[in-house]
């Protein structure tokens, strides 16, 4: 008798999870970009509501977060109580020359430790970047001496010249690492077989490759200039030579303090680096991030 087996039954797969499209970003992911947003942009915010509104109304608990319409007279105030106009300009001029003056010395050192072969290169390197960790206040005291013996307490060069000889441990080790990465040695062979020197190496083949980096680098240096405080607090004494964060502290006295006069003058003193970024923002990212891809 012939016996007949009925097939088993294929148990059928749980349905395939459909996968996410590369381009798809999750929820959380803006709203953690809205927080990080939120946190950043709210102290300018908070600065504009302080400076359209009066003393009184910034200490009062809570606090007013809508804006007022004091912000035109406090803007009067600000540029009758101290040349604070004079005083961007000054800034303007301090921060634009050690922004560029540090872009290309850092350029110039960077590639003298990447692609130039001289005896205490490492150890020198080494010693440089051990400085990185002497904070700068310590040198206030003799840079003061030089500058007082050079004749140049209460002058801009002051505040340049030293800005410019105190190059960036930072910027040129960045520098370095971009070109160790992105200027090959054979490229500097064929160079130098077709005649050309170790400056034009430099600016025909180095610098621009190292252009977006030292962009970013000056940019950085320009910032931190410009919102330099404790130098230019010591060695500049005229209202005419301040700089806008030294006409910012003039704008206190030493017993009551105006918090929306103080707010108006920084609000005054972000206006043109919020400017500056809105022109160069991008230029910037892309510096930073084609550094990063390459080093």
């Amino acid at each position: 008798m012939m016996t007949t087996t009925t097939p088993p039954v294929a148990r059928r797969s749980p349905p395939a999870r459909r996968p996410r499209s590369p381009g798809r970003v999750p929820w959380w992911a803006y709203a953690l970009l809205v927080f990080a947003t939120f946190i950043c942009v709210f102290p300018l915010y908070w600065m504009f509501v302080v400076a359209s509104t009066d003393t009184a109304t910034a200490n009062q608990m809570p606090p007013a977060v809508i804006p007022g319409g004091n912000l035109p007279d406090r803007v009067d105030l600000v540029f009758s109580t101290v040349p604070f106009l004079r005083s961007m300009i000054n800034s303007v001029v301090v921060a634009g020359c050690v922004g560029i003056g540090h872009a290309v010395m850092c350029s110039l050192a960077g590639f003298a430790f990447a692609k130039l072969n001289f005896r205490g290169r490492d150890t020198l390197f080494l010693v440089l970047v051990l400085t990185m960790t002497v904070p700068m206040q310590l040198a206030i005291i003799p840079q003061y001496l030089i500058v007082s013996e050079l004749g140049w307490v209460d002058s801009l060069q002051a505040v340049i010249v030293p800005g410019l000889l105190l190059v960036s441990a930072f910027g040129i080790f960045w520098i370095r690492q971009h070109l160790s990465v992105t200027l090959s040695d054979e490229l500097m062979q064929a160079a130098r077989i077709d005649g050309a020197n170790t400056w034009q190496i430099f600016w025909r083949i180095a610098f621009p490759i190292v252009r977006p980096a030292a962009f970013v680098l000056g940019l950085f240096s320009y910032v931190t200039a410009w919102n330099d405080f404790l130098w230019p607090f010591v060695v500049l004494k005229s209202p005419d030579n301040f700089t806008v964060q030294i006409a910012i502290k003039a704008l206190q006295n030493n017993y009551d303090i105006d918090l929306g006069l103080a707010m108006a003058g920084s609000f005054l003193a972000t206006l043109p680096l919020l400017v500056l970024f809105v022109f160069v923002g991008r230029r910037m990212v892309a510096g930073i991030m084609e550094g990063a891809f390459k080093g």
